[in-house]
């Protein structure tokens, strides 16, 4: 099985997303911005705006991940659980578990209800699959 046949495979299987307006918007605009300087990371991030099921107001679900809310999740393969805060590009910091939306395990996460999983590739190439323990709202 090629790389491309596993990604369509998997990119088939990932759960839809949802997404309030207000972050589809600010997510929207940072696309735009940061096409020039990222573009694979922009683009990426566009895929899953593009595929996202758009609140018509107020706050997301609250077992959706969004926008500054604190997410838990394991890597299905190493079964490694991790709590991350998934922020905006200027406001990331690993060090202190914040996580910026503008990467792939960012994007990926985004708009996933607990309990679902979806895949992202890392920047080796790799396919991981991550499953949404718990989103909690800050």
């Amino acid at each position: 099985m090629t790389l491309e046949t596993m990604v369509a495979d998997t990119a088939q299987a990932d759960p839809p997303i949802t997404l309030s307006r207000g972050d589809y918007e600010r997510l929207s605009a940072l696309v735009e911005t940061a096409m020039p300087n990222v573009p694979e990371l922009a683009e990426l991030l566009a895929g899953e705006l593009a595929r996202a099921h758009v609140l018509a107001g107020g706050k997301c679900l609250q077992d959706v991940v969004s926008m500054d809310s604190e997410v838990t999740f394991r890597d299905t393969g190493t079964g490694k659980v991790q709590s991350m805060r998934l922020v905006l590009p200027s406001e990331a910091d690993i060090s202190n578990n914040r996580l910026s939306v503008l990467t792939p395990v960012g994007a990926a996460l985004i708009g996933v209800r607990v309990g679902e999983s979806m895949t992202w590739e890392t920047p080796a190439g790799e396919l991981r699959r991550l499953t949404v323990l718990s989103v909690k709202d800050l």
